[in-house]
């Protein structure tokens, strides 16, 4: 299996373009899977160096209907006309942050493209085939982060906090038993999201990729450190079949608290820029 970052925050050389945002790309036993977009088609730029062939990806997952993540969609489709979509039935709702100076702005995703068929709804855990499964019901609190604080959902034409129901994450199965879990954002706090993972699989994943949302939004500047820390000690205890989970971050973890993590974490964590490839 090979997965390949297409896009990210920071790159790995001048070759590779950035942007705030993300996108994977994964070639398992059975699938060529896109996991987000970033917010834009800046990563077919990418994906075109890294060569990766958009037209044949067969399965995309949109983790949540932020802009940063399905922004890129409509101009993948312009290039895909096959792949199935998978965004959770809430991702198109109206969805906003909360700026410094009081000011809200729109963050959701591209309305227009509730009616391309291509796009298909789901909720709740949905298994796509033996190899791939797709959850969104995460219910713990622990460790929630409170960069979440600036995040809104507009319902009933009023603002409140997200609640991210429209947060979905991505399970992989390997051949081997190895067990992979790709999140977007983790704005339900990866510390539940894992959990949920274990009710699902019966164990820990032995990898778990993606953004932790220890960094606020607009500053970059990392969550209190003691919190940090204490995601860190959570994720030390966790173990897959295969062996201790190892951690791939990015994106909206934020370079600062990355830097906590690896502190306390040493080579259990790793940081994925675009450009970057991870053999498994």
């Amino acid at each position: 299996m090979v997965i390949k970052t297409l896009m990210e925050d920071t790159s790995s050389g001048e070759l590779w373009e950035k942007e705030h945002g993300l996108s994977l790309y994964l070639e398992t036993d059975k699938h060529r899977l896109l996991f987000d977009t970033g917010k834009s088609g800046l990563f077919l730029t990418n994906a075109a160096r890294m060569e990766v062939d958009v037209s044949k990806i067969d399965t995309v997952v949109i983790s949540h209907g932020h802009y940063d993540h399905g922004g890129g969609l409509p101009a993948f489709l312009e290039q895909n006309k096959k792949a199935v979509v998978y965004l959770h039935e809430e991702a198109f709702e109206p969805y906003f942050v909360k700026r410094g100076e009081g000011g809200i702005d729109y963050i959701g995703i591209d309305q227009n493209l509730r009616e391309n068929s291509q796009i298909h709804p789901i909720n709740g855990t949905v298994d796509i085939d033996e190899e791939l499964t797709i959850f969104s019901d995460v219910t713990g609190q622990e460790l929630r982060s409170e960069a979440n604080d600036v995040l809104l959902e507009r319902k009933d034409g009023e603002y409140q906090k997200d609640k991210f129901f429209h947060e979905q994450n991505l399970i992989v199965r390997k051949k081997d038993g190895t067990r992979l879990l790709i999140s977007g954002c983790a704005h339900n706090g990866i510390v539940n999201i894992i959990e949920r993972f274990k009710e699902l699989e019966g164990i820990a994943p032995d990898v778990v990729i993606g953004g932790f949302h220890l960094m606020e939004p607009g500053n970059g500047r990392s969550i209190p450190k003691d919190q940090v820390e204490a995601v860190a000690d959570k994720l030390l205890c966790y173990e897959g079949e295969k062996n201790v989970t190892r951690y791939y971050t990015c994106h909206c973890t934020g370079m600062e608290a990355y830097g906590i993590l690896k502190e306390q974490m040493g080579d259990r964590v790793s940081y994925l820029s675009a450009g970057c490839e991870i053999f498994l």
